[in-house]
């Protein structure tokens, strides 16, 4: 093993979950991290982090004329003090991912957003069908660990993720649409622990089938949210949200939410 593979730093690591690399360097971080599986999945952490911020706040985002020239003025005032700038911009960056990730989750977000609504962002139904949509970006795309246990092990799964949403979980089979189960993992929704389910058809198009801890809404209506061509059919039955979540055609994504929904229900009863 070469030092090249040795000398990965903490800022490294961030530049590289920013994007702030070039390509050689992207390839020997993606090659160090597959020597440090600790910290690759650390850094997918990161990256699932990043995407969620980004989601949630993308329809705030804004430039500015002045952009520029605060940022030219920053930049003259880390050339006179490097030192003590650098620290300080650390500091004021976590203190804004801190924030951010406050306000993701409904602690500053009534605040920011309205300020005379009271504080119910984080228990409000459509939070669920949005940590649906960024859970389908983040983990659809993942080609070597899109999920942490596979199909080979669907009973150990259902066992698993049932005991962490304490509920019974039944996994929905999905072959009479083409998709067959690619496997699980453990989610955060609603800053508890949650399921996601992956699915796949011959073709590799995937859609996911999340389910999370509901307990303040009893709604049981079908629902549907659509985001840059990503849609989502949830719905709260008792406990328990569900999102089913797919750039597929509308009327297949409903037939595949339909189809879980009975399913579930089924599971339910038994």
């Amino acid at each position: 093993m070469t030092d090249e593979f040795n000398t990965v730093s903490e800022d490294e690591l961030h530049a590289y979950v920013d994007g702030h690399l070039s390509q050689p360097e992207r390839e020997r971080i993606e090659a160090w991290l597959e020597r440090h599986p600790g910290r690759a999945e650390e850094v997918r952490q990161w990256q699932a982090q990043a995407a969620a911020l980004k989601s949630h706040f993308a329809s705030y985002a804004r430039s500015d004329d002045g952009d520029r020239t605060l940022v030219a003025t920053r930049g003259a005032a880390s050339k006179v003090a490097p030192t003590s700038s650098s620290g300080m911009l650390r500091r004021v960056a976590a203190g804004l991912l801190i924030f951010a990730a406050g306000a993701l989750t409904g602690l500053y977000a009534p605040a920011i957003m309205a300020p005379d609504r009271p504080l119910q962002i984080a228990e409000e139904p459509d939070t669920l069908p949005r940590q649906a949509q960024s859970a389908f970006l983040i983990y659809a795309s993942e080609v070597r660990h899109p999920v942490e246990v596979g199909a080979n092990e669907q009973g150990h799964l259902a066992t698993w993720l049932g005991k962490r949403l304490d509920h019974a979980l039944r996994i929905p089979d999905l072959s009479a649409f083409g998709f067959s189960l690619v496997g699980g993992r453990l989610v955060p929704v609603n800053s508890k622990a949650g399921a996601m389910l992956m699915y796949e058809d011959g073709t590799g198009q995937r859609l996911t089938v999340l389910l999370g801890r509901n307990t303040d809404n009893r709604e049981t209506s079908f629902r549907i949210a659509s985001q840059g061509g990503v849609e989502t059919f949830y719905w709260i039955d008792g406990g328990i949200g569900y999102a089913v979540t797919g750039e597929v055609p509308r009327e297949l994504l409903q037939k595949v939410a339909d189809e879980c929904y009975r399913q579930f229900e089924g599971s339910s009863a038994s």
